[in-house]
């Protein structure tokens, strides 16, 4: 996503070294931008950052679904700020090919990974708290946690807002790695140390460094059942 077609040419010139990179679109403004990844739902986009009305960075918050970013662009001051919301790489223009080399082993290395652990279709979330952006994997998610119509994401310390339900959030997680545990929660199992039994015998998950999550008797029920071989 580019704004100027030769850096756009030169880049498909240089992805035609990369066999296995597929590229399915290209767009010279972040509006045909959002609305080709909204279509294509790329696994991997090459964003350049100065493009005509909005940034790749507003871009980027304008997403409800965020693919694998490399940030393409002249400007090497963003780095930071790209590297703080996720980014998988940051090339300078001139692309330089060992670079872009680079860049596409990581993100083959990412995505592997990513439908190792996940269904098809799941991205990383874009998160905002303030001035700050993520982008989020889930598998950096330890919670969510309903706050009124939102929910609060719980991942390396930081409690930022996402900008949906937890309903919402449930239909596009993966059953076998988040559970539902009542209507405030939604649990990473990967994060679950083990469980525990209250008082009532629901379940109390114990999660890495010691928080603990009330299940409700219905979902310790769900829980056990679907949990029995």
């Amino acid at each position: 996503m580019d704004d100027e077609p030769l850096a756009r040419r030169e880049l498909r010139r240089l992805l035609a070294a990369h066999p296995e990179v597929e590229v399915v679109g290209e767009s010279g403004s972040a509006e045909d931008a959002a609305r080709a990844i909204e279509s294509l739902a790329p696994d991997l986009v090459f964003l350049d950052i100065h493009m005509p009305r909005r940034s790749g960075f507003e871009l980027l918050e304008s997403l409800e679904e965020a693919p694998e970013i490399v940030f393409t662009t002249a400007h090497d001051a963003y780095a930071l700020q790209a590297f703080e919301i996720g980014a998988l790489d940051y090339l300078l223009k001139p692309v330089a090919p060992a670079r872009l080399a680079v860049a596409v082993a990581r993100a083959a290395e990412r995505l592997r990974g990513a439908r190792g652990a996940y269904a098809p279709g799941d991205r990383p979330l874009l998160v905002r708290d303030g001035e700050r952006s993520w982008l989020v994997r889930l598998d950096e998610v330890e919670l969510f946690e309903a706050a009124g119509n939102y929910a609060q994401l719980h991942f390396a310390g930081r409690r930022p807002l996402l900008l949906r339900s937890l309903q919402q959030l449930e239909r596009r997680l993966d059953p076998a790695r988040f559970v539902r545990a009542s209507r405030r929660h939604l649990v990473n199992l990967g994060f679950v140390e083990r469980f525990d039994t209250g008082a009532r015998g629901e379940l109390i998950a114990v999660l890495r460094g010691g928080r603990t999550v009330p299940f409700s008797r219905r979902q310790s029920v769900l829980f056990r059942r679907r949990s029995t071989p």
